[in-house]
């Protein structure tokens, strides 16, 4: 479970009775398709016949455009998390990053999984301590594509949900 039992309210948009506003929702849903974007590869390269993860990263992109529906993004997620219990290690985590990006369209607080995920999949390429290391230099490479607008609102909500990101954030 990655998502606190308590909703954060900057999480929610506007309408439903939040702080979040629909341009830095998909700020965030973009942010968590360039974190599963970046590690795609590794589920690629295992699975290169399967679209599902690519396709999920795809409809969170055209739903920030305003170009779907956020039912379809949603079902674009679950479709690339169905790919990852297939697999194990990097792929898995792969997979899991795209389908946690898509689904941000439905609960912006899933930013955080897609880029835990993609942390977990550069660690699980590497064994002990070198994973860990390459796991901080993905951590730094992510933080390095926030927009300023919503930079310190990942960065704080990273803070508060390390404990439950398997503390990937320590970068």
């Amino acid at each position: 479970m990655i998502l606190p039992k308590v909703r954060d309210p900057r999480f929610i948009t506007i309408r439903r009775g939040g702080t979040l506003t629909d341009p830095d929702h998909q700020l965030l849903a973009l942010w968590a398709a360039a974190c599963a974007e970046h590690v795609l590869h590794l589920f690629e390269s295992e699975q290169p016949s399967d679209p599902r993860p690519r396709e999920a990263i795809e409809q969170i992109r055209a739903w920030a455009r305003g170009e779907i529906r956020m039912s379809q993004s949603r079902a674009a997620g679950g479709h690339a998390m169905a790919a990852a219990r297939e697999l194990s290690g990097p792929a898995r985590h792969a997979a899991f990053a795209a389908g946690q990006a898509a689904v941000v369209a439905h609960v912006a607080a899933h930013e955080l999984g897609a880029a835990a995920y993609a942390i977990k999949a550069v660690r699980a390429t590497a064994p002990g301590q070198e994973g860990v290391s390459a796991g901080r230099l993905e951590c730094r490479w992510q933080r390095e594509q926030l927009p300023d607008v919503i930079r310190e609102l990942v960065l704080d909500d990273q803070r508060l949900r390390n404990d439950i990101c398997w503390s990937v954030f320590d970068c």
